[in-house]
């Protein structure tokens, strides 16, 4: 039987990264990973081939400008490697009826068009490659994995808003967030602490998007993310949580229009807005300037809070999980977490720590906290191998 080869695509404004993956019996092997970069202007296109570069970047120039010239490009490229017979992608938001990964249709399609107001920053830019592939190959199968479907499993507490239900009957309800991530965080859990998997673990996917999941038995409970992903922790342009009268005050005593609003929330927050310096926790962490400080500062409280919050929701906790660009390479900011959590049980390996071991704390702490590299990619591709081998 010919070998099954599908792409995975994750698109954002102004990138898109993609990977070709093998199916296998043992599961779905990377073959090629790459990005096109710059896809809005004059696009440069990158990859590799195992562990080796495939190509010197390469400029593709302005005439390659947009998602549906750059995804031409690619699957043309890729095709050259390797038939393509399908291609998956991470859509953040799957509203109510979506809480598997599903085969596209047009229908589907218009329906998750739908939930854009529910994640402005990201789904618009997650259908883009979707139409453009419908257009380009229309034989060929997508699936759609989603952000919320991790969280369906949460109790439902921890899925409503103290609303009327009028809005919750609209869809007002928090979904929860970085669910590929987490899902595959509970995978991987399995291989590096297999006692540990099926307890109550807080798993902290710490990067320029924030939040925190709450696992037991390998799926979710709780999380800081709700109806929005600007929700929860501060981020790195998002506020996170916030008292709604602080939008009201916005509007009426400052006169902002709600685009403005939205910019400030979405854009201009975060550890952005509390530094006035920069997003970018590497430049932060490398700052003399008190506000950098003070906003590293922010972040970390807010996370030591959730861990509390988190660990109420489970009942108790018995181990956690840092990932994602900051918790997988920020040192200082895991330990400081950790050096406030010690009423938890966490006891810090300042070594460990410092060299980004898996295992962070000391044989004597009474509960241990990884560090864990995510895949959201890897993911998709198991979702879309069970797919084609069920077909």
């Amino acid at each position: 039987m010919e070998q099954q080869n599908f792409a995975v695509i994750n698109a954002g404004s102004s990138s898109l990264k993609f990977s070709l993956f093998a199916a296998t019996p043992a599961g779905p092997v990377r073959r090629i990973r790459g990005q096109i970069a710059e896809i809005n202007s004059a696009p440069i296109f990158s990859a590799r081939i195992g562990t080796h570069s495939a190509e010197p970047d390469r400029l593709l120039g302005e005439s390659y400008s947009g998602h549906h010239r750059c995804l031409d490009f690619l699957l043309a490229w890729l095709e050259q490697h390797a038939q393509v017979h399908a291609a998956g992608h991470r859509v953040v938001h799957g509203g109510l009826h979506f809480s598997q990964p599903v085969v596209l249709n047009t229908a589907i399609i218009k329906e998750l068009e739908t939930l854009i107001p529910l994640a402005p920053l990201h789904q618009p830019h997650n259908l883009q490659p979707i139409h453009a592939l419908a257009r380009l190959h229309p034989g060929l199968m997508q699936v759609a994995c989603f952000d919320t479907a991790f969280h369906a499993s949460k109790r439902k507490e921890a899925q409503q808003f103290p609303l009327p239900a009028t809005l919750k009957d609209a869809g007002v309800r928090r979904y929860g967030f970085h669910g590929l991530s987490y899902e595959y965080i509970a995978m991987k859990l399995k291989e590096v602490d297999p006692a540990l998997a099926p307890k109550r673990v807080v798993v902290a996917h710490l990067g320029n998007g924030a939040s925190m999941c709450a696992l037991h038995q390998g799926k979710a409970v709780d999380s800081t993310m709700g109806l929005t992903a600007a929700d929860g922790l501060p981020m790195g342009t998002r506020s996170g949580s916030l008292d709604p009268g602080v939008v009201f005050f916005m509007a009426r005593e400052m006169n902002m229009s709600l685009d403005t609003i939205e910019d400030i929330l979405y854009r201009q927050s975060g550890l952005k807005g509390l530094s006035g310096l920069t997003h970018d926790m590497r430049l932060l962490e490398q700052s003399n300037d008190p506000q950098a400080h003070g906003a590293i500062d922010l972040f970390v409280y807010r996370i030591q809070q959730q861990f509390g919050a988190l660990s109420a929701s489970l009942g108790g906790i018995d181990g956690a999980v840092f990932t994602a660009g900051i918790g997988e390479n920020s040192s200082l900011v895991r330990g400081k977490i950790l050096k406030g959590l010690q009423w938890l049980g966490f006891e810090l390996d300042d070594q460990a720590n410092a060299t980004h071991a898996t295992c962070i704390t000391t044989r004597q702490s009474n509960i241990p906290a990884y560090v864990i590299p995510t895949d959201e990619d890897l993911m998709i591709a198991h979702h879309v191998q069970q797919i084609l081998s069920s077909r």
